[in-house]
């Protein structure tokens, strides 16, 4: 028998179902973004070594993003759609095998703290005092990032049984400790020994241990969908090939977005370091536009995954519809957003004069895209949840590689470094083509010959 909080993502009306599960997502998702930017601000007044060593990090920090999520993505579809088909030993056993694959994750990244971190530095830069502070932030955060893996996952399976307000609490918890905790740990406030870059990274994992334990009480306490257990979990590599199918698109489609930034950077490279600033500067304040989009996804993949379990066409498609225009809606408000405001946001960033003549137009240029983008990353989100994984990967890589860099760096052959913003706008059109094409696809191979029987 079906669990009355799971069976709402088939009865509740849909505008209000949308709303209940996506909006603390989208809250919590906004905190997070409100600490990248915090965070930078804080350990730039250290000193531009010490941000340069958080730079060279963020590969490693976007991979361990890269699997977190991409385990969770597979992991929520495939509990939800077990839970659909009023099967709960099989969603029971999705969300074990995750909480398993969480562990060997951590496992690959203690291993990397632990032996690999100064190589790893030693690889990009020469200059001493950034290896210093590379090495401090890296190892703590790898080495002790059990916490960060296991609140991804049990923050997914929270999300996979319709209990999306929790998870509100989780993130929003992490993230407000987080920004509490960094200038007291980094300048030693109320005491407190000043630890500057370590007192960052011990300031991040705290807040994400807090986070985790939070997440397995409240599954432990409230969620009564799945028969759980933390200790003893023996992987079924069946299931496990089911949540990888579609979570390892995922996590490549995350990776990407490291190795076009490490590009972008390349082709910025040879007009000035000015432009690089501003192109970090856009990864971080973007978050205000995307992070709820995303949100807004973690909301509608069980409602879609659970509705095309229990094959019901007409809510899948009412939620398809509701969706993209929200996310339609939140991406046109970062447009303009970033169009009237582009001087107060580079303002948090004590932008020079150089970097405002740079940045301005950047970020009116860049966001004009934003809208095709919204659109294409809802899309994708609906290729994962019904098990079309390999269409959202697709996505990402035309937007990303096929399209972005290519373009990027014929542009800035022109010499006018205003006209590499362009290539952003250039690839969301090629993308959101495409994804409409593989949209009309999935309805009519997968959506439209559905037949819904009422249990």
């Amino acid at each position: 028998m079906k669990n009355m909080n799971s069976e709402k993502l088939g009865t509740m009306p849909m505008n209000k179902l949308i709303l209940t599960l996506s909006v603390p997502m989208m809250i919590s998702m906004s905190i997070q973004s409100l600490y990248n930017v915090v965070d930078s601000i804080f350990v730039a007044q250290i000193s531009e070594e010490a941000l340069a060593a958080l730079s060279l990090v963020f590969p490693i920090q976007m991979l361990m993003v890269a699997i977190g999520i991409g385990t969770g993505v597979g992991m929520n579809a495939e509990v939800s759609k077990r839970l659909g088909e009023g099967n709960r030993k099989l969603a029971s056993a999705a969300a074990n095998n995750g909480v398993f694959l969480t562990l060997f994750h951590y496992g690959l990244f203690l291993v990397f703290g632990l032996l690999l971190v100064r190589p790893f530095f030693e690889m990009q830069t020469d200059n001493a005092e950034i290896i210093r502070y590379g090495m401090e932030y890296t190892v703590v955060i790898t080495t002790l990032s059990v916490g960060k893996f296991l609140q991804f996952t049990y923050e997914r399976i929270l999300q996979s049984t319709g209990r999306t307000f929790y998870t509100m609490i989780t993130q929003g918890t992490g993230a407000i400790l987080n920004i509490i905790l960094d200038p007291i740990l980094i300048f030693g406030w109320f005491g407190i020994p000043a630890l500057g870059v370590y007192g960052a990274a011990i300031a991040t994992v705290i807040a994400q241990i807090t986070s985790a334990i939070l997440a397995i009480i409240i599954n432990a306490r409230v969620n009564d969908d799945l028969d759980m257990h933390f200790f003893g979990n023996k992987p079924d590599f069946k299931v496990i090939k089911r949540i990888y199918s579609v979570g390892i698109p995922s996590m490549v489609m995350t990776s990407i977005t490291s190795l076009v930034m490490l590009i972008f950077n390349i082709i910025l490279l040879q007009f000035t370091p000015t432009a690089i600033a501003v192109y970090g500067v856009y990864i971080k304040l973007q978050g205000f536009a995307f992070m709820p989009v995303f949100g807004l996804n973690n909301g509608m993949i069980p409602i879609v995954s659970y509705n095309y379990g229990a094959k019901n066409k007409e809510r899948m498609i009412e939620a398809i519809k509701v969706s993209l225009m929200y996310g339609l809606m939140i991406m046109l408000l970062g447009t303009a957003l970033f169009q009237v405001f582009p001087v107060q946001l580079l303002n948090l960033f004590s932008a020079s004069d150089e970097m405002m003549r740079i940045g301005v137009p950047a970020l009116r240029i860049i966001s004009l895209s934003f809208g095709f983008a919204g659109i294409s990353i809802m899309l994708g989100t609906v290729f994962q949840a019904v098990g079309n994984a390999v269409l959202s990967l697709w996505i990402q890589v035309i937007r990303q590689l096929i399209v972005l860099v290519p373009v990027a760096y014929v542009l800035s052959l022109t010499g006018d470094v205003n006209m590499v913003w362009w290539s952003k706008l250039i690839s969301e059109g090629v993308t959101i083509v495409f994804a409409l094409l593989a949209m009309r696809y999935v309805y009519t191979k997968k959506i439209e010959p559905l037949k819904y029987d009422e249990k």
